[in-house]
């Protein structure tokens, strides 16, 4: 689908220069002189390249539209995730760094979202939380009670996090996958 360049929002997807981009920021820019213009920065779907470009409202792009399906991931190694269709059973394997930062948190079992584009598979969209145990935690000092005090602890999966002074180790928490923070103590 052909869209203006003035219309390109963060998220959206367009093929670009015979390649796949994913917008990640965008800024309307009126200078003095001359027309306005969306600066956008894109990052390359397949290889994490980054491009800053101008676009007009005269120019068009076309957008993509990524097909996306509730898959379950099974099993991982260091470079590639193995996912399974829940409704196909069919298995479908993914290089890790199409995961990012994110995969880290991944357990067996857990429904993701896969982005494919003509049966390619592009990208994994963890959930937005998950709920980790903490496994090593700083005890608590007294007298530390101010309400913007952390500390950090360590999760089963070796990832650090800061989590409150009264969190302690053992106990499960909510971390949010995008950007490994501390969410609440889990519930039940």
């Amino acid at each position: 689908m052909k869209i203006d360049g003035n219309a390109i929002r963060p998220g959206y997807v367009i093929e670009y220069n015979n390649r796949l981009w994913v917008a990640v920021k965008t800024q309307h820019v009126k200078p003095g002189k001359g027309g306005a213009y969306m600066q956008v920065e894109l990052k390359d779907i397949r290889d994490g390249t980054k491009l800053n470009e101008r676009f007009r409202s005269a120019d068009t792009v076309e957008r993509v539209r990524l097909d996306q399906k509730d898959m379950q991931y099974i099993f991982g190694d260091d470079t590639t995730l193995t996912f399974m269709d829940m409704e196909t059973y069919e298995q479908v394997s993914i290089a890790r760094e199409l995961a990012g930062d994110p995969a880290v948190f991944l357990q067996d079992g857990m429904k993701c979202v896969v982005e494919f584009y003509e049966e390619e598979a592009l990208s994994v969209q963890l959930p937005e939380t998950v709920i980790m145990t903490i496994v090593e935690a700083d005890p608590v000092v007294k007298g530390q009670t101010a309400a913007s005090s952390y500390k950090p602890a360590i999760l089963e999966n070796g990832v650090r996090v800061m989590v409150p002074p009264h969190v302690e180790s053992g106990t499960r928490i909510v971390v949010r996958t995008e950007d490994q923070t501390y969410v609440e103590r889990a519930k039940g």
